[in-house]
């Protein structure tokens, strides 16, 4: 690289052994790069390019989603294309405004439309609050409906349940409790053991174990290389209720494939392989332990079924597996 080729490295070990006194040596082993500087060099050589939504209620504030756009990037290098990240605000793709009026016919409707249908695959993160949840609701119906690489995390996971509840299993009116407390079918609901009252330090937070529990290696499970647990940094209040996921896995193909270890929380949800390219949610944030050279495996997921490249990857799996 060339800061090793400056000698950075002699120059930071010399200023190290300077501090422990005139007879202190401190001895290194030259920097094995070897790795990164594979990588460097191969992606100035990629000609492809992915196309990939991020459906948002932060775009103003794309920091907001540094991460997530990391963890992307990370994927792309993997799949040996360039990321053309497209950002998309979750609000302009509801139907109705906060009024009520019909906005269909606007131009920021049409174009925000345009780009979710010009993508290779959408990307449906994590937030709070009501506003905007209709729109990814609506990005998650697109993509299941059309085929199209999906993956929802945290908030964008309880979307892609809501809206099939809705849509597939004709439940009417079905919502989180966060939005709706009276909705007559409460599919996201809060967490029993978290206190209502005050919001400072009652998240469930950190590490916590997902077991995938599916008779077959679900998509998930063979992208985090057949594992059958995985341990993921977590961020959430809210959860899918437990008393509803027997009547949606038995009304559809919706799956819950990971679970905590009680199995009882949801973790993952997938539709199989068969029905959709790459339909996945994770209640988890996986991008938080994604890595240039090891991307995160749910993200990986989605840019190779976005570039087309998942079936091979999966079927190299499986045989090494």
């Amino acid at each position: 690289s060339l800061l090793q080729s400056q000698n950075l490295h002699e120059l930071v070990r010399t200023a190290l052994a300077s501090t422990g006194g005139a007879d202190s040596e401190l001895k290194m082993d030259p920097p094995n790069l070897g790795d990164w500087q594979i990588m460097a060099e191969a992606i100035e050589k990629y000609d492809g390019k992915v196309k990939i939504a991020l459906i948002g209620k932060y775009t103003g504030l794309q920091d907001s989603y540094l991460s997530v756009i990391k963890a992307l990037k990370h994927a792309a290098i993997k799949c040996e294309s360039h990321l053309d990240l497209l950002w998309v605000e979750a609000t302009q793709l509801e139907k109705l405004d906060e009024d009520g009026n019909d906005k269909t016919q606007t131009a920021a409707y049409k174009e925000a439309w345009a780009v979710v249908e010009s993508a290779d695959g959408v990307i449906v993160p994590g937030g709070f609050g009501n506003r905007g949840f209709l729109g990814k609701m609506r990005a998650a119906e697109y993509c299941r409906t059309n085929k199209v690489p999906y993956l929802g995390v945290c908030l964008g996971f309880q979307a892609m349940v809501v809206e099939y509840c809705r849509s597939i299993l004709g439940w009417d009116g079905a919502n989180s409790t966060e939005f709706n407390e009276d909705t007559p079918h409460p599919v996201v609901i809060f967490m029993p053991e978290v206190d209502r009252e005050n919001m400072g330090g009652t998240m469930r937070l950190g590490s916590r174990i997902t077991k995938f529990t599916s008779s077959q290696k679900s998509t998930t499970q063979l992208m985090y290389n057949s594992k059958t647990e995985v341990s993921e940094r977590h961020r959430h209040r809210y959860e899918v209720n437990p008393d509803k996921v027997e009547d949606i896995e038995s009304g559809g193909k919706l799956q819950f494939v990971g679970r905590d270890e009680t199995g009882t929380r949801m973790e993952v949800a997938e539709l199989p392989r068969d029905e959709h390219p790459y339909y996945v949610g994770v209640q988890y944030h996986p991008e938080y332990q994604s890595r240039p050279l090891i991307p995160s495996p749910p993200f990986h997921g989605l840019v190779l079924a976005a570039c087309g490249k998942l079936d091979s990857y999966l079927e190299t799996q499986k045989e090494q597996n």
